[in-house]
């Protein structure tokens, strides 16, 4: 398949890297000393290529707040049958825009990014695919994500921003606390060394990624769930009450517990 992929950030160059091998692959970035180093691959240095390109899929990788804007401005180069395709994680506004657009879309998010994640091995790690895509963009994500051995999830667009708001935005806003009250330590504990090494490389990401994960519809609700635990715990440590402390300990241990190893 042609597929031609605008953004070579961090998971532009990835998906480039990644589809290269099995696919015909333009990439295009605003800056174009981003494409310096791809091998395997067409690199359009103006959007007019787009055109002579001809992509039968075009992925868009750009920041979230970009992303409508970029389809604007790729749309009168694309033939009528381009799949138009994106891996954002929050999906708010897409789902009106690609019904408004009448083009056959796919919309995906691979939950894992460069940063944390062994992009070598991925057998680990997830990824959504919205239920509402087109039939021939989900059969090219299935098959991707399959090759790499990544557990493939299919949410509509709401259910997705909803898991969003509890898997991405309620750690990055765990982290983000305890980034905002660091005090370095001297002698650091190993769990106190494990959550540094979380935060700086949460921090590590870029601010607009941070900022829209965040920024979520459903993102409010979490840290007003995150705000009334707290407040409960402060509660029990303030009165000192070692059977209420036990209690909320076991409900912790409870919450965390891998539930296929509890059935078994």
């Amino acid at each position: 398949m042609r597929v031609f992929i605008m953004g070579a950030g961090r998971m532009g160059a990835w998906l480039t890297e990644e589809l290269c091998w099995d696919h015909e692959v333009c990439v295009y970035d605003a800056d174009p000393r981003r494409l310096k180093y791809f091998i395997k691959v067409r690199r359009a240095l103006d959007l007019a290529e787009l055109s002579d390109f001809d992509p039968e899929l075009l992925i868009n990788c750009v920041t979230l707040g970009d992303t409508v804007a970029a389809f604007e401005a790729a749309l009168p180069r694309l033939g009528p049958d381009c799949i138009l395709a994106d891996i954002a994680s929050v999906k708010s506004g897409l789902a009106d825009y690609y019904r408004e657009s009448g083009r056959p879309f796919v919309s995906s998010h691979p939950m894992f990014g460069p940063t944390f994640a062994n992009i070598r091995d991925l057998r680990d790690e997830s990824a959504v695919i919205i239920s509402e895509s087109c039939e021939k963009g989900k059969a090219f994500f299935r098959d991707f994500y399959a090759r790499l051995g990544v557990r493939i999830f299919e949410y509509d667009f709401a259910g997705h921003d909803e898991t969003v708001a509890y898997s991405l935005a309620t750690p990055f806003a765990s982290t983000m606390v305890f980034a905002a009250c660091m005090k370095h330590q001297k002698a650091p504990g190993t769990t106190f060394k494990k959550h540094m090494a979380i935060a700086k490389g949460l921090l590590a990401e870029d601010d607009r990624l941070l900022a829209e994960t965040m920024f979520n519809p459903r993102t409010v609700r979490q840290l007003e769930l995150i705000g009334s635990k707290l407040a409960y715990l402060k509660h029990i440590i303030d009165q000192k009450d070692y059977e209420e402390m036990r209690r909320f300990l076991a409900a912790l241990r409870s919450n965390i517990a891998d539930p296929a190893i509890e059935g078994s």
